[in-house]
């Protein structure tokens, strides 16, 4: 009987050792992770190798801040994030007004921040569950610790889906019109914006009525942050 107490206790001790290591070592891989991306391109995503295995390519090309123009920048935040530029990583009121859509039964609203999209699609994977949201923002205090607002814009617009196998602002911007992202008009970046929910069934080029209609709102919330200075934070 005490060989057998002896036994489980070190097999108890051993379990603990074993699960203090896996939360060290990810903690420790974590940090490292969003240190490096501090300055290193993302090359690839989960979402983006998943796509690839459901046959829809890859196309991406990463480029640096610089080479995107400010009316994409300036179209997300009036799309995606009015806050961007204040908040620390999570947006307490629209988080607040998606669960009471939800809870009304309405169609599902995230409430998810630019912030929580980029920590999302840099380092997680793509499918919903409380795992990976409580996994998220985690990754999203990281990044707000130690990335400027800037860095994460520009992780942001380098890796969202905005169509098909089409990931970036520059494949959008090649594949939707034919340009550089540098080049986008205020127009075009709103199309871009709008389409941003749901890219796969969405077209930036030759819209339908809602994209259109969505776009033109997008339009006129940019001329809001850009003339209230909203979108300071991430201007060339």
């Amino acid at each position: 009987m005490e060989l057998r107490t002896v036994a489980g206790a070190k097999a108890k001790i051993g379990i603990g050792r074993l699960l203090v290591f896996v939360i060290v070592g990810g903690f420790a891989f974590s940090v490292a992770s969003v240190a490096v991306h501090r300055f290193l391109p993302v090359p690839i995503t989960f979402l983006m190798v998943q796509r690839i295995f459901e046959g829809k390519g890859y196309h991406h090309e990463w480029v640096p801040a610089s080479r995107i123009s400010d009316n994409l920048k300036v179209a997300v935040i009036a799309a995606e994030d009015a806050k961007f530029c204040s908040h620390y990583g999570f947006d307490m009121n629209a988080i607040e007004k998606a669960q009471r859509n939800n809870a009304r039964g309405r169609k599902v609203r995230g409430g998810s921040t630019i912030s929580q999209q980029t920590a999302k699609n840099a380092f997680l994977w793509p499918q919903r569950s409380y795992v990976r949201k409580g996994i998220e923002a985690y990754y999203t205090l990281l990044i707000e610790t130690m990335w400027p607002k800037s860095r994460i814009m520009e992780v942001y617009l380098n890796s969202a889906e905005w169509g098909p196998g089409i990931y970036g602002a520059e494949a959008a911007s090649q594949y939707w019109f034919g340009k550089s992202a540098d080049d986008l008009t205020q127009a075009e970046a709103s199309r871009l914006a709008a389409i941003l929910p749901s890219p796969l069934k969405w077209k930036a080029a030759k819209s339908g009525k809602y994209v259109k209609g969505r776009s033109g709102k997008i339009r006129a919330n940019a001329g809001v942050v850009r003339r209230n200075g909203i979108g300071t934070c991430v201007l060339e």
